[in-house]
């Protein structure tokens, strides 16, 4: 059995494989099924491999505020009158035209439930 993913060409036989063994293994195996083992050792490597060489980046900052927007049911207006700012002021924070103020950035956590780290990475 390897010890972990090194190439793309194993990452896809692991794949393969994986496929291959939930066929066999439901919600009813054992954990000491070795199709069960073989699963959970593989789904790791799979998982690791792709941290290493696929991580998913953090959203921009102006696609959480937008996302938020849709969740809050919020237009841009709505969103002006939240943070206590001009609609234009918006306009330029969302098309990226200014940056967002310390300030901002604080209304931005505590109003919308923005994560710090999203924040600070613009």
């Amino acid at each position: 059995m390897m010890k972990k993913i090194e190439n793309n060409k194993q990452y896809e036989d692991a794949l393969k494989r994986i496929d291959e063994l939930l066929l066999l293994v439901d919600n009813d195996t054992k954990k000491d099924n070795p199709a069960f083992i073989e699963l959970d050792q593989l789904s790791n490597f799979v998982a690791d491999y792709e941290e290493t060489y696929s991580p998913i980046e953090k959203p921009s900052l102006i696609d959480v505020i937008k996302l938020r927007m849709f969740e809050m049911n919020l237009s841009q207006k709505g969103l002006a009158e939240l943070l206590e700012i001009s609609n234009p002021r918006v306009s330029e924070y969302l098309k990226g035209k200014r940056d967002i103020t310390l300030k901002i950035a604080k209304k931005l956590h505590q109003k919308l439930d923005i994560d710090a780290d999203i924040i600070l990475q613009s």
